[in-house]
């Protein structure tokens, strides 16, 4: 036992430098680990008697978000495109927090039709909704369109939610105070509106559309948050966090070897599901966010967004083209 014990003391002495430096870049990883995982939603509310409709909420942070609305006692609808999945998803979130008002309904956000049938189904079924959840999304895919003819990404992460809140927002004012929240990405700040080429044919890029789709969420949630001043519906959109989900499948394949060797290795150390969903979660219920509309969060917390998300002219400008786009009157 006493030469075991020699033999460690000799190595940890010929190895002093290396060991202190493997200390201290395993504390430098588990603070930037725990740095990364951001803010927590801290409120207790109770969603008892309330309704909640989540897009995308099959899978990733929209999972994670329905369950947490679940086990506050909300009435939770799924609304999905993989209906397999979300029925999985919506057992799994019964089993877990115990409420079994937890619903699937099918939306294709690349289907306008779809966008409609669901929010027709949801009128005439559902007494209430205090909460919609604009989660859904597609990231960086090839240059592909939706049933309409519009550029996928915004599409899907613009259009269709704007089409689905406007035609639920007589079901919102009914049951204020209520809440509409988007969930867009930090990549706004680097995004612009190509309103002479909304669809990107002249030159598409997946990270220009991207960014071009962010930035939409943001000036339409501004723009929403203005038209519904005084009607007790409140609108907040949102940074997630670097997290790691499904959203990236488009975009990992496209990298070269040693960037998707970085990028693994990088997401070992950025956000889960659950530390993704905080913000969403902490929009959609917090006490104190009851009197704010129209403002940008990031880890639970106030932020200001780009320049040109806080163009007004602009938020007008896209919300006209987008109810052009869509047939909105």
């Amino acid at each position: 036992m006493q030469n075991y014990a020699d033999d460690i003391k000799d190595f940890v002495e010929s190895h002093a430098t290396g060991l202190s430096v493997a200390l201290v870049a395993g504390v430098g990883l588990l603070a930037l680990q725990r740095w990364m995982a951001g803010g927590v939603c801290r409120s207790k509310a109770s969603l008892e008697g309330k309704t909640v409709l989540i897009t995308g909420a099959n899978t990733g942070i929209g999972k994670e978000t329905a369950l947490d609305m679940a086990q506050r006692g909300a009435r939770v609808i799924l609304a999905c495109r993989d209906m397999n999945r979300a029925r999985i998803a919506a057992d799994e979130i019964r089993q877990k927090s115990g409420n079994g008002n937890v619903v699937v309904k099918k939306l294709d956000l690349a289907s306008l039709q779809s966008v409609r049938d669901l929010a027709r189904e949801v009128q005439e079924k559902e007494e209430r909704l205090d909460i919609l959840i604009n989660n859904a999304g597609i990231m960086m895919c090839p240059k592909w369109e939706t049933e309409d003819g519009f550029e996928m990404q915004f599409g899907v992460n613009h259009l269709g939610h704007f089409l689905l809140t406007n035609c639920l927002l007589d079901l919102l004012k009914k049951s204020a105070p209520s809440r509409v929240v988007v969930v867009s990405s930090l990549a706004h700040e680097r995004g612009r509106i190509h309103f002479d080429d909304i669809n990107l044919d002249e030159d598409y890029k997946p990270e220009v559309s991207y960014r071009q789709s962010k930035l939409a969420n943001v000036l339409f949630s501004r723009e929403l948050a203005a038209r519904l001043k005084d009607t007790g519906v409140t609108v907040y959109s949102l940074h997630p966090g670097v997290i790691r989900t499904e959203l990236g499948r488009y975009l990992l394949p496209t990298l070269a070897l040693w960037k998707r060797i970085a990028a693994s290795i990088f997401m070992k150390i950025v956000k889960g599901p659950w530390e993704g969903a905080q913000t969403t979660i902490y929009c959609a219920v917090d006490e104190k966010l009851a009197n704010e509309s129209g403002l940008y969060y990031s880890d639970c917390a106030p932020k200001t967004p780009a320049p040109l998300a806080l163009d007004d002219a602009a938020a007008k400008k896209l919300w006209d083209l987008s109810a052009s786009m869509v047939g909105l009157a």
